[in-house]
């Protein structure tokens, strides 16, 4: 099989994580090469030493791309999950990434508040945590994503499903029966926003 980039956007706490594990496993039991680039993870290694400023967010998102880039080139799934705010650098990772995925982990303020153990909605929502993404700096939710999952609204099942399934419709993976018990309404759904968007 060809690699592909999957790249997972959000706010914190929206999922991507969550999601880019439950389809990494599944990749995997499919025979897939994968990698996972947690953008905590990459911070911490890749990024050490950057800040949070918008330029070197852009710094960071270009270095996961550019590994993503390099993945992709040697037939391995790289899987992304970074709240990567930006239209502009996201774009730019598109053109670099011959075989590009974006999957939108779309998901309310108030839902995020809600599940937020550490409370940090909350005090960015109380002006006690300064720059934070969707709260005081902004997030810019992406016009043309491949996928869009809610994750305020649908279960992990849903949401995984639908991403499996429009890698399938896309054919980066091979089609397994009854694997994701997913509806042919909904399968109809998925053919006719990607036709929209002209990928397929």
């Amino acid at each position: 099989m060809k690699g592909f980039t999957i790249w997972f956007t959000g706010l914190s706490g929206s999922g991507k994580t969550t999601l880019a594990r439950e389809v990494e496993e599944i990749l995997l039991e499919r025979g897939l090469k994968v990698e996972v680039l947690d953008a905590d993870i990459v911070r911490t290694n890749l990024s050490k030493g950057l800040g949070f400023s918008k330029e070197d967010r852009d710094i960071n998102i270009r270095r996961i791309g550019f590994v993503c880039n390099l993945l992709t080139r040697n037939d391995v799934v790289a899987i992304a999950a970074a709240i990567s705010p930006y239209k502009s650098v996201r774009d730019e990772n598109r053109k670099l990434i011959k075989n590009y995925v974006e999957v939108f982990c779309k998901c309310s303020i108030d839902a995020l508040t809600q599940r937020d153990v550490k409370g940090l909605y909350a005090k960015a929502l109380k002006g006690e945590i300064k720059n934070f993404t969707g709260v005081d700096d902004p997030y810019e939710e992406p016009d043309n994503a491949e996928v869009v999952v809610d994750t305020g609204k649908e279960t992990e099942e849903q949401s995984v499903a639908k991403i499996i399934k429009t890698l399938e419709i896309l054919n980066y993976i091979p089609r397994v029966e009854d694997a994701n018990e997913y509806s042919g309404d909904e399968e109809d759904e998925i053919k006719a926003r990607l036709k929209d968007l002209g990928y397929i």
